[in-house]
């Protein structure tokens, strides 16, 4: 056996045990951590695949940014664990049967007549001069634009939407409009006042 293998089944085992862990932690902080470690062997698996630039980025984006985002969210928000696992136990035989079809269906497919005629030789390593940027570049921006842009036009409304359902004004808030600045004459803010004039004996 090829290192290369042993280190993917090595990999492989810590990705599906980090994710299982990630949805039967008790502690978010916790869970969010074995996220983290997930993300991580994935890139490690996607190195052996030979996609570094994949690999790279989901390290950089997922692990440096989106993360890190939900750590901060999930320390500063109040969240009540006791009441998001209440409907825990009443929806796990539902959850098991949809898992358990799911892996039927996976193995069926796996084990089929289509995957035991039509074996592929391994793919040769690629040279030190190819570039699978330029690859992925390529097959986005020509094959696969417009699935492309839609995805991306998808990811903006979720983004907006987000903002939108979690924004709650604050009563008593003191804040400026800008709209009612500029519509201030002068004659509404300043007003002259007619006084005698004193003298002084």
């Amino acid at each position: 056996m090829e290192i290369s293998t042993i280190f993917f089944y090595i990999m492989a085992t810590v990705l599906v045990a980090s994710g299982l862990r990630v949805i039967t932690s008790r502690n978010p902080i916790h869970a969010a951590l074995y996220l983290v470690l997930a993300f991580f062997t994935s890139g490690a698996i996607w190195m052996l695949l030979h996609a570094e630039f994949l690999a790279i980025a989901i390290v950089l984006i997922y692990v440096g940014a989106v993360m890190v985002l939900f750590l901060f969210v999930v320390m500063m928000l109040d969240i009540n664990i006791d009441r998001l696992r209440e409907g825990f136990w009443r929806y796990l035989p539902v959850g098991l049967i949809v898992a358990l079809v799911m892996v039927a269906e996976m193995a069926m497919v796996l084990n089929g007549a289509y995957f035991q005629l039509q074996q592929l030789p391994a793919p040769a390593a690629p040279p030190a001069t190819h570039s699978n940027t330029q690859d992925l570049a390529r097959e986005l921006f020509t094959n696969y634009a417009y699935p492309f842009e839609i995805a991306s036009l998808i990811l903006l409304v979720a983004m907006i939407a987000a903002v939108a359902l979690t924004y709650r004004r604050r009563q008593g808030n003191k804040y400026t409009n800008p709209a009612d600045q500029i519509a201030v004459k002068a004659a509404d803010r300043m007003r002259i006042v007619s006084m005698p004039s004193e003298s002084r004996d």
